[in-house]
């Protein structure tokens, strides 16, 4: 039974000088499910995630998580929201443990060391516990990065661009990562430009472009309309838009 989480409807985002990032986006993502976000640069996707993760605010339109809306009941939602961007942000001058331990502050958390071992021994970041970020390989940063999002244990984890740049044995760490907080029926939103991590992981596949989703479809029926792979039919879909846009 589909239990929606995150429910979007007419999202709009638009910024100074007129851009539209976001053109009435509607869409709901149910409890348990790995959600697959592609699309090329400029999109929209990160925008679309800073919005529901409370970083961002919306022009117009409405975005609801567990029922509650992200910006008047912004501190529950927030609560079940767990952001691993692109970017890495952590103080250079932390220990690794540090740095998840604190995290886990800002969500009001004590007594966390049995969670944050836990943690930092599932990222293989356990041996790094008392490293500086400044001393840690871009790799192992990445690593810290989705420590801090688990920590406050969300119920709902943006994945944005998780494994860009990191090498293969880290990827394959962290599809196994992404296996275990499915079965404890974690809600998780995966965007991605390696179009087979969104093969191997994802229940469901969306496609967002020019600010608009343009395609929302389970991965098993896609791959069963005879395409070998993915992203034969991602470059369809997005020829099929273009082409949608010049008319």
């Amino acid at each position: 039974m589909f239990e929606p989480v995150i429910q979007i409807k007419d999202l709009n985002k638009i910024y100074k000088g007129g851009f539209k990032a976001l053109k009435d986006v509607n869409l709901e993502i149910g409890r348990g499910e790995i959600f697959g976000l592609l699309g090329p640069n400029g999109a929209g996707k990160t925008t679309l995630i800073n919005i529901i993760s409370g970083l961002s605010r919306k022009t117009s339109g409405d975005i609801k998580v567990f029922g509650k809306d992200v910006e008047r009941d912004y501190r529950f939602t927030r609560s079940k929201i767990g952001l691993v961007q692109q970017e890495i942000s952590f103080d250079p001058f932390f220990s690794v443990w540090d740095t998840v331990k604190l995290q886990g502050g800002y969500f009001g958390l004590t007594k966390t060391d049995k969670r944050v071992e836990g943690i930092l021994k599932d990222l293989n970041l356990l041996d790094k516990k008392n490293s500086f970020g400044r001393t840690l390989s871009g790799g192992m940063k990445r690593r810290v990065m989705i420590a801090k999002a688990l920590v406050h244990d969300p119920e709902i984890i943006f994945l944005d661009e998780p494994t860009a740049g990191v090498d293969v044995e880290l990827r394959k760490n962290l599809w196994s990562l992404v296996g275990k907080l499915k079965e404890m029926r974690k809600t998780i939103i995966l965007t991605t430009h390696y179009l087979e991590e969104a093969e191997e992981l994802a229940d469901r596949i969306g496609v967002i472009n020019d600010g608009r989703i343009v395609m929302v479809e389970e991965k098993s029926k896609l791959l069963a309309n005879g395409a070998d792979r993915l992203n034969d039919i991602y470059t369809k879909i997005l020829e099929k838009d273009r082409a949608m846009q010049s008319l």
